[in-house]
């Protein structure tokens, strides 16, 4: 008689279950998008309290004078903004092209876009900022937007600098606002849907709001009289932006930390080679783009015939 056949125990459950996968990221919240908002709110109120309208003229004649005292705001027909004097607006650091080239006072171009010519200004501008900042920092991290926001803003404000002194280089035109900055969103979000045009689902309906959008706050702008040249430099330097910093990997794309080490897959690259070649493309475009704005608005050839002969030769 054989012995009975040894007994074999069936393999745990656990040998069976796939490797353990890293648990998903957690979804970025905003936080810059409200802080910008939060930090032009406050400079208004600054803004307004150091205007102090009362002290210029009667109460009666300031919107609001009884109830906001030192608070309130010019008449209707000095602002329709509903915000202070343009004096003001220079003193606490508004673009006047003037001071920034011969004035020595090139900040100007950075501390502008903080600065809003009235409520309604502010309104209309922080209204855009949520509607387009938010789903681009969320998307791309406040490091590529603060990046984008800035430079945008810049870009928007040299253009407008110069077309000051295109047309009329005796003007007295004080501009501030941050709608440079928000125009170079609404270009970055046009480039951005452009270069990651293979991860959106409703591609065209996604377009024409965009440039409804832009098509829109430009009418604003002319109806209002506001500077639109600084509209368009931001739009223009925004949408090159938006080449360079707003790239997302390519669709079938899979990190290979999510990859199991024993699978033997065919990866695609994290960027096609559209993405790499209008982010150079873009890239150049925006050094030259800068390049040429700053040297006609500081007027390099000028500055140049001043420097010592061996940094010329250099």
């Amino acid at each position: 008689m054989y012995p009975p056949p040894p007994y074999y125990a069936p393999p745990p459950p656990a040998y069976y279950a796939p490797p353990l996968m890293p648990p998903p990221p957690k979804r970025y919240s905003p936080w810059l998008v409200p802080l910008i908002f939060l930090v032009n709110l406050g400079l208004f109120i600054w803004i307004m309290y150091e205007n102090d309208c009362p002290s210029r003229i009667s109460k009666d004649q300031c919107m609001l004078g009884h109830y906001l005292d030192r608070f309130s705001f010019q008449p209707w027909k000095d602002n329709r903004m509903v915000g202070p004097t343009p004096e003001t607006l220079q003193r606490l650091g508004g673009l006047d092209r003037k001071l920034v080239v011969d004035g020595g006072e090139p900040w100007r171009l950075l501390s502008s876009m903080w600065l809003h010519a009235g409520l309604i200004h502010l309104f209309a501008n922080m209204l855009s900022l949520d509607f387009l900042g938010l789903r681009l920092e969320r998307d791309f991290g406040f490091h590529r937007f603060v990046f984008v926001y800035v430079l945008a803003g810049l870009g928007g404000n040299v253009a407008s600098c110069l077309n000051i002194i295109k047309h009329d280089k005796s003007s007295k035109t004080i501009s501030v606002g941050a709608s440079g900055a928000i125009f170079g969103l609404l270009g970055a979000s046009l480039s951005e849907l452009i270069t990651n045009w293979t991860v959106y689902d409703d591609k065209c309906s996604t377009i024409m709001i965009l440039i409804l959008n832009a098509a829109l706050n430009l009418a604003i702008g002319f109806l209002l009289k506001m500077d639109n040249s600084g509209h368009v430099g931001g739009l223009v330097a925004g949408f090159f932006l938006g080449f360079v910093l707003f790239v997302k990997p390519q669709f079938g794309y899979v990190s290979s930390k999510y990859i199991p080490s024993y699978h033997q897959v065919k990866r695609k690259p994290r960027h096609n080679f559209c993405q790499y070649f209008l982010g150079l493309v873009a890239l150049v475009v925006l050094v030259i783009l800068y390049g040429v704005g700053f040297g006609k608005l500081f007027n390099i050839k000028e500055i140049k015939e001043h420097l010592p002969d061996s940094v010329k030769n250099y």
